[in-house]
This record gives C-alpha cells, sequence and structure tokens, in this order.
C-alpha cells in the first residue's frame, strides 16, 4: 500500500512539473499594434511561481505616399524587455512589471497621437507635421497589467506602461532630399505601453 501511494505521489509530482514547464513559455502580439499596421512578437517565460520575463520586438517600414503632403511615414523599431512580478502566478492575474525600451525612428508629414508631454527639447509630435526627424530612443517604466485564461494554451492580456525616454534626433526639412537643420536632444514622459495581447502558452 505504501509503494502505491509513492508511485502516485510520483506520477502527481512529474505531471506537475510537466504542467509548469509546458506552460513557462508563451508568444504574443499585440492586437492594437497590430492594427495600426505595426507587427509585433514577444515571448515570456516564467522565471519561478511568480516572476516572469517578458521580450517584445516591433516594427513599423512603411512609407505613404499623399497626394497633398508628399511621402509621409512614421517609421521606427522598438525593444523592450520587462521583469513582471505577479499577484497570483505566471500567466494568470494581475502583474506588476519594470520594462526598458529602445529604439530608432524616421518620421515625417505625420500626426503622431502619442499620449504623453515632451520638454527640454523640440515638441516632435508636433512639429513632425511639418519636418523631418530621425533618430533613436532609450527609456525606462512601469506596467500594470492583467492576464485572462482563455483556454488551456490560450490567454488575453491587457497592460499600461507609464515611463521616460532620451530622444536624440537630427531634424530636416519638409522634404525627403532637403538637408539637416540640426541636432538636438528632447525628452518624453508618459504612456510608453498600452497593449492588448493575445498568447499562445507552451
Amino acid at each position: 500500500m505504501v509503494r502505491v501511494r509513492v508511485f502516485i505521489t510520483a506520477i502527481m509530482l512529474c505531471l506537475g512539473v510537466s504542467c509548469i514547464q509546458a506552460q513557462a513559455l508563451a508568444v504574443k502580439t499585440n492586437l492594437l499594434s497590430d492594427m495600426t499596421l505595426t507587427p509585433t512578437i514577444g515571448g515570456e517565460v516564467s522565471l519561478g511561481t511568480r516572476s516572469s520575463l517578458n521580450l517584445v520586438y516591433g516594427i513599423n517600414p512603411w512609407t505613404f505616399r499623399s497626394d497633398t503632403h508628399g511621402h509621409r511615414k512614421a517609421k521606427f523599431w522598438v525593444l523592450m524587455p520587462e521583469y513582471r512580478w505577479w499577484s497570483c502566478s505566471v500567466f494568470n492575474g494581475h502583474f506588476f512589471g519594470v520594462h526598458a525600451m529602445g529604439g530608432q525612428f524616421n518620421a515625417m508629414n505625420v500626426n503622431l497621437p502619442i499620449p504623453g508631454a515632451f520638454f527640454g527639447g523640440d515638441n516632435i509630435r508636433s512639429q513632425v507635421r511639418h519636418s523631418r526627424y530621425q533618430g533613436g530612443y532609450a527609456g525606462l517604466g512601469l506596467t500594470y497589467g492583467y492576464q485572462w485564461i482563455l483556454s488551456r494554451h490560450w490567454n488575453l492580456e491587457a497592460e499600461v506602461g507609464l515611463g521616460y525616454n532620451y530622444v536624440w534626433y537630427d531634424k530636416y526639412g519638409c522634404g525627403e532630399c532637403e538637408g539637416k537643420v540640426k541636432s538636438g536632444h528632447t525628452n518624453y514622459a508618459g504612456i510608453t505601453k498600452l497593449g492588448l495581447s493575445f498568447l499562445y502558452i507552451f
């Protein structure tokens, strides 16, 4: 009888370990970014029962032609690693995160719906309508989010992040081939993450 109990306990432990291992990795895409023609791909791996590491890459490579304003674009790429702490367990419920971010951009003749404030330099959000800006950015932020379990392998995630970015840029005239006007830098504070993502959990 003891051997049977030991055997059953061993099987239960093995199944539990297998379940943890099977749900230790997820791939995801941010539907909000995808709808703005900015494809995203991300991965998340559990570091323990209540912590995980998330990594997301997004890119917008498009240039558009406008009859009234000439070429317009908001090209950029971003890489965003994040450490998450979960209130219940990984891939389930509330989580809080610390994220970093970095990337490059090239934009002109567009309205940028960036919900935040630029200070200490050019207000790129308003001036990019009449000029071209090219440069890079790096920053840090805090995240809050929630994941809903939809099925054994599928989750839905909502998140928002607030943070700071240091932005460096070259400013050009309004045409694609016009010369550089100046180089500079500015600061941004506001929303740095906004997501509604589908996850597939292995």
